[in-house]
């Protein structure tokens, strides 16, 4: 087991990795508005209300000015992902730029995003590529997530009840009823799964920003049985696929696939957010202190993330995802500093 001082000063690295300015490359550059960054401020917010670290706020307030024109070029499920941010910097600021800003975009996701036959958001992405009728796991984290606490700051039910139909909608389509862990994606309009790969990152953003959703619209919505009943079976198969080392393979069922440490550092935070909900008992913490030792291992000693996947769509057969070449990202970043955060949190350090 990893003590707090040692957490801490993981955690201090890796944020301080992701926000020294230095990166261009697509992978561990911030200045840019899409999902990478996005799960890269989501996390330093994380990392700011879960551990205290203040001057992460001003970080986030300050990318938001330098960004902010970017924001138009593209509205699309995945450029969703910096939104997330928004409802926190208002309470914390009182500037109202930042409500107006989200609202415009909760009521676009409402009205005008596109959607799949049975109502999910269809996932859409800034690259030149088109994948219609696709629900994808991912969407949950980059889009729902927002619109979730969009609910919690404006008690507006409408929010809420989308936020609640787009998770229940992605379980549905997505969890596999034998083993309780999610496909990567689904098309609506082929009826099947496509690749049918049980990809881990896909089911680490799902674990994660399932009971982080389902946390913001409590205050709104009655809790829903059928979703803590479906994360907790995602939650059991995802500890049967762990690996002896802590980590879990790029494609979960794979074993001979190589350990990918971004969708491993997910999981166990989403495992510690489900304990933190209370739908999960301490059962998992023998689990989640294997992964937290195996993505330890991971981290450079400059705070660079190691064994992170690249970008990922869903791939033409389960092989090719081991095929995926890995490389430093903020989302490796940003998940890694999820788990450490929730950690600290958990230990009351």
């Amino acid at each position: 087991m990893n003590g707090n001082n040692e957490l801490a000063a993981a955690a201090e690295r890796v944020y301080r990795r992701m926000v020294d300015g230095s990166a261009t490359d697509w992978g561990m550059n911030m200045d840019s508005w899409d999902w990478v960054p996005g799960v890269g401020v989501v996390s330093i917010l994380a990392y700011a209300e879960l551990v205290g670290k203040q001057e992460a706020i001003g970080y986030l307030q300050e990318w938001v000015e330098r960004n902010k024109h970017l924001s138009e070029q593209a509205k699309v499920i995945n450029s969703m992902a910096p939104y997330a941010i928004f409802p926190e910097l208002y309470r914390r600021t009182g500037d109202g730029w930042y409500l107006e800003k989200a609202l415009q975009i909760g009521d676009w996701m409402l009205t005008e995003a596109p959607r799949t036959r049975e109502g999910a958001f269809e996932h859409t992405v800034t690259e030149n590529a088109s994948f219609p009728e696709q629900v994808w796991a991912d969407t949950l984290f980059m889009a729902v997530l927002f619109m979730a606490r969009l609910a919690k700051l404006t008690g507006e039910s409408k929010y809420a009840k989308e936020a609640e139909f787009q998770l229940l909608v992605h379980l549905r389509l997505l969890q596999d009823p034998e083993t309780g862990v999610l496909f990567h994606g689904w098309n609506c309009a082929e009826r099947n799964h496509m690749s049918a790969a049980r990809w881990t990152r896909a089911n680490a953003w799902v674990v994660l920003a399932c009971p982080w959703i389902a946390g913001e619209i409590a205050s709104l919505l009655p809790a829903s049985d059928e979703i803590a009943d479906r994360y907790r079976k995602l939650a059991e198969g995802l500890l049967r696929d762990q690996g002896a080392e802590g980590m879990w393979a790029t494609v979960m069922d794979q074993p001979g696939f190589y350990p990918e440490t971004s969708g491993s550092a997910g999981i166990a935070a989403g495992w510690l957010a489900g304990i933190k909900l209370g739908w999960l008992d301490d059962t998992y913490k023998e689990a989640i202190d294997r992964a937290l030792k195996g993505v330890m291992a991971q981290i450079g000693s400059d705070g660079t993330v190691q064994g992170v996947s690249g970008g990922t769509p869903v791939m033409p057969s389960v092989a090719a995802y081991d095929e995926i070449p890995c490389y430093p990202t903020l989302y490796g970043q940003g998940l890694t500093l999820i788990l450490l955060s929730l950690a600290l949190s958990n230990r009351g350090g």
